[in-house]
């Protein structure tokens, strides 16, 4: 396994930037000790923590685990590195990559903007748990046999759930929904990651289609190249597919999938992020940046970084992604810093 010095980090930018390539419980390993030390000072004692890994959810991690390991063996090595990096029980880690499946209301947010037309731009918010302010990174993994790809990653988590970038030009942006009655068969995380190792479009939604049940969740999904922009949404076994044709905003909440009017929690944070990214998407020129930093109206904001969210989220990163007719460009914003991390498709970490 190849990984840059020191211990396969760089700053960039106010990120954290971690490079590897290898076989997927190599690169899990490097994913776990990326994220160790925040993981073990801010999550083993949290509330949440010992919510997902309490023993009432042991049949239906069991359950899961059993799926996974028939359908995605691969993935399921990557949770055992990762396990392995963390220096935690493998059933914790698995079952905290399940925790959207085993709880509804878990505290991951965001919100997407889509912006189509000849050089189509998707941009997301990544606001997730407070505590991981400053510790969320972004990881280049080259697996062996698969593409190679670039991820916003938080500490303890499996890529493919936040916004990502894959050397064949597909980007993918990812949302919570919070579908009420899951019985999981699979993590959505797992389905998320999987995707990463897709050539094409149209194998991701194939993949989607004959994937078993799970939590719910939104990709904005494109490909450089391709004029297709799909905003997809699963849970419970349901799939909805949508093609974009103008811009839009996705806060978190579904909006198509057959249990968008009932079957579903839509907090306060969602349905105002909801209602002021139409507002200023209807614009006359909408600037996603500017969208997404947005903290006016009469309700709770879409850039969120007070203390006291009640959804218990901030956001800890902001990604833009250009799909230009020759290639990729990408910027990742953390907060507070002026400039932005920056690269292309083809040379990941330039800039």
């Amino acid at each position: 396994m190849y990984i840059d010095p020191p211990n396969g980090t760089e700053h960039r930018a106010g990120l954290r930037c971690l490079r590897a390539s290898g076989d997927h419980r190599q690169l899990g390993y490097a994913l776990g000790q990326a994220g160790r030390r925040a993981v073990h000072d801010k999550l083993l004692s949290s509330e949440l923590w010992q919510d997902i890994t309490h023993p009432r959810h042991d049949a239906t991690v069991a359950r899961m685990l059993a799926c996974c390991r028939s359908r995605f063996p691969w993935v399921l090595e990557e949770l055992e590195g990762l396990a392995e990096g963390l220096e935690l029980p493998f059933l914790q880690v698995f079952a905290w990559n399940s925790r959207g499946d085993l709880l509804s209301h878990c505290p991951d947010g965001c919100t997407t903007v889509v912006l189509p037309g000849l050089e189509p731009c998707i941009a997301h918010n990544e606001d997730g748990l407070p505590c991981f302010d400053g510790d969320v990174f972004v990881a280049q993994l080259s697996p062996v046999g698969q593409p190679s790809f670039m991820a916003c990653c938080y500490p303890g988590s499996l890529p493919g759930h936040t916004f990502a970038l894959t050397e064949l030009g597909i980007v993918q942006a990812v949302n919570n929904l919070r579908f009420d009655g899951v019985v999981p068969a699979i993590p959505r995380m797992v389905l998320g990651r999987a995707m990463l190792a897709e050539p094409t479009l149209d194998a991701i939604l194939s993949l989607l289609a004959e994937a078993p049940a799970s939590g719910g969740f939104h990709f904005t999904l494109a490909q450089q190249g391709e004029r297709r922009l799909y905003s997809v949404e699963i849970g419970s076994g349901q799939l909805s597919i949508k093609v974009i044709d103008s811009a839009c905003v996705h806060a978190n909440h579904a909006l198509h999938h057959p249990q968008a009017e009932e079957g579903q929690t839509i907090t306060r944070s969602s349905r105002d992020r909801q209602q002021r990214g139409d507002e200023l998407i209807a614009s006359s020129q909408p600037d996603p940046l500017r969208i997404l930093r947005d903290t006016g109206g009469s309700g709770l904001p879409i850039y969120r970084r007070a203390p006291d969210d009640p959804d218990h989220e901030n956001t800890l990163a902001t990604g833009v992604f250009r799909l230009l007719n020759d290639g990729v460009q990408w910027e990742i914003h953390p907060p507070g810093h002026s400039e932005p991390f920056h690269g292309s498709r083809h040379t990941l970490f330039d800039g």
